[in-house]
C-alpha cells in the first residue's frame, strides 16, 4: 500500500484518475477537498484537518464487469467492519444501499466508486470514500451526518485511521476479487440499514411499505411489499424515507 498525502485538491479520485500508472492499493488522501462529490451528483461536507477523505486504486483479475458490485459490497463490508471496532457498545455501522455507511439513522460515511472498463472487463477501480470522524458542527443542508467524534466524544489521530481503513478495503477487495467476485453477498445483506422488517420508500410512482428481499449480484434492489410483490430497483430508482 501506498499512500500519497495532499494537503488540499479539488478530488482524490479525480487526483488518482490522472495517475495512469499507478499501482494497485495506492491510496490519495487530503487534509481539504474543495470539490469532493458524493453519490448522485452530490457534494461531501467535510471540515478541512477533521475527517478522512481519501481514494483507494484496485486491479482486480476475476471480477466481471457485470459483478463490479462485488466491488462496492467488499468496500462497504470493509468499512463498517472497521468502524464497529470504535463505535461505542451497542452501536453498529450498517450499509444503506448501495454504500452509504450509517450508524443508526444517520451517515457517517459516502462512497463513490468509479470503474474503467477496457476491453470487456474492469481494468482498475477508484473508491473515494469520506468518514466523518473528528468534525463536530455540520454546516450543510444534509439531513442526517454524524461523526465518531459526536457518538463518542474521543478524537482520533487520522493519519493511524487512514491506513488501517484503507488497508482494510484493500484487503476485503482483493478477498472478493480471488473468489471471483461471490464473497461477500451474504454478508453484505446481514450487514444492510434496515435489513429487517418494513420500512417507507418511494419510486417514480409514490411511497409504500416494504421489505428489503434481496440485492442482486448486480447490485439491483429488491423489495417485497406486504401483498408479497416483488419490485426491482436500479440506483436512483427508489429512495429510502428517513
Amino acid at each position: 500500500m501506498k499512500i500519497i498525502e495532499l494537503e488540499e485538491t479539488a478530488s482524490t479520485n479525480s487526483y488518482l484518475r490522472q495517475m495512469s500508472e499507478a499501482e494497485h492499493g495506492t491510496v490519495v488522501a487530503t487534509h481539504r477537498q474543495t470539490a469532493g462529490r458524493g453519490q448522485r451528483g452530490n457534494s461531501w461536507e467535510s471540515e478541512p484537518g477533521a475527517n478522512l477523505t481519501f481514494s483507494v486504486l484496485v486491479r482486480t483479475e476475476n471480477i466481471a464487469p457485470e459483478k463490479q458490485m462485488a466491488i462496492s459490497r467488499a468496500t462497504s463490508l470493509a468499512i463498517v467492519q472497521w468502524l464497529d471496532r470504535y463505535l461505542p457498545l451497542g452501536k453498529h455501522a450498517t450499509i444503506k444501499w448501495p454504500n452509504d455507511i450509517y450508524v443508526g439513522d444517520s451517515k457517517i460515511c459516502g462512497i463513490l466508486i468509479e470503474h474503467t472498463l477496457t476491453s470487456g472487463r474492469i481494468e482498475r477501480t477508484i473508491i473515494g470514500v469520506g468518514i466523518n470522524i473528528n468534525q463536530r458542527v455540520f454546516h450543510s443542508d444534509a439531513p442526517n451526518p454524524v461523526s465518531l467524534s459526536q457518538l463518542t466524544g474521543d478524537t482520533y489521530p487520522l493519519g493511524e485511521m487512514l491506513r488501517e481503513v484503507a488497508a482494510e478495503i484493500i484487503s476485503e477487495v482483493e478477498a472478493e476479487d480471488a473468489y471471483g467476485g461471490g464473497l461477500t453477498a451474504d454478508a453484505y445483506k446481514s450487514r444492510m440499514w434496515r435489513g429487517e422488517g418494513y420500512h417507507p420508500y418511494r419510486d417514480a410512482a409514490g411511497e409504500f411499505s416494504a421489505r428489503i428481499a434481496d440485492v442482486a449480484a448486480d447490485g439491483t434492489l429488491i423489495l417485497e411489499r406486504a401483498d408479497g410483490r416483488l419490485s426491482s430497483y436500479a440506483f436512483k430508482e427508489v429512495t429510502a424515507i428517513l
